[in-house]
């Protein structure tokens, strides 16, 4: 299940999972997440925990993925929500995110600032780039973290909801998209992560870029960009993980074509170009 959810095995330890929403480590049927200081047990929990969707979700999604693995019967009800917890910005390490973003991972500064001035993107006091991720009324939902010193790592804020809405880029989104305007639309283009779809954006500047927060087929907001009419690409890894998930993702969506990038991903295509 857990390859299926968009978590790839470490290399050194079999009980050590690499996902979306951080570093698993799985014992039996609990799983610890110690980027977030949080843990679970049994499949409903995993795929609550990585997907981010409510109880009644998580169980349609392991009785459309696993028929037959849920027991009869009424199942346990679900524990609290988690509230989301988005972390205060801190000015003061803002440079340093700032270098991270567009040093070391060669992004745009033209795209980054945008981003900046907008408080979609902005650093936190452990310096981690802080990226929201935004639903159709532009409410921040959760946020992706990405690490910028030497311990490198990515996650989640807390209690984020990824499957309500996502980052994106341009800043500024099409009214088509998200109100009713009837004009053309530019492509959009589902990406990994934030890193990746502000990468993508600075090599296709006139598509829209959006991040899943980690490789998954079915966001529920896909269906209402499909809707309303705009042309779906699935950018996602050029890695066995990536290319399952758009398999996946074509296979329950049609209309949703492949544009695979020339490397691992975007941010690895537009380093290399430069």
């Amino acid at each position: 299940m857990l390859p299926l959810c968009g978590a790839q095995p470490d290399r050194a330890d079999r009980r050590k999972w690499h996902t979306p929403a951080g570093v698993l480590s799985v014992t039996g049927a609990k799983f610890m997440n110690w980027n977030l200081g949080v843990g679970g047990g049994g499949a409903i929990d995993l795929v609550i925990h990585l997907h981010h969707l409510d109880f009644k979700a998580a169980v349609t999604w392991l009785a459309d993925h696993f028929p037959g693995a849920l027991p009869p019967g009424p199942v346990a009800p679900p524990p609290p929500a988690v509230p989301l917890r988005l972390p205060p910005p801190a000015p003061g390490q803002l440079a340093r995110v700032r270098d991270y973003l567009v040093g070391s991972r060669g992004l745009p500064l033209t795209l980054v600032e945008p981003l900046l001035a907008a408080g979609t993107l902005y650093a936190d006091a452990r310096a981690n780039a802080v990226f929201l991720l935004r639903d159709e009324q532009n409410v921040p939902v959760g946020a992706e973290l990405r690490g910028t010193t030497a311990c490198s790592w990515h996650g989640l804020a807390p209690g984020s909801q990824k499957d309500q809405g996502g980052f994106s880029i341009p800043v500024h989104p099409p009214q088509y998209c998200y109100g009713g305007r009837a004009e053309p639309l530019p492509a959009v283009v589902l990406c990994e992560s934030a890193i990746d779809a502000i990468s993508c954006l600075a090599l296709h500047p006139r598509h829209r870029c959006l991040s899943t927060a980690g490789a998954r087929p079915n966001p529920h907001w896909l269906q209402l960009l499909l809707n309303r009419g705009c042309e779906i690409y699935c950018g996602f890894d050029a890695d066995p993980i990536g290319d399952q998930m758009a398999r996946a993702m074509m296979a329950l969506h049609t209309a949703v074509k492949r544009l695979r990038p020339e490397r691992h991903d975007w941010n690895d295509v537009l380093r290399a170009r430069a």
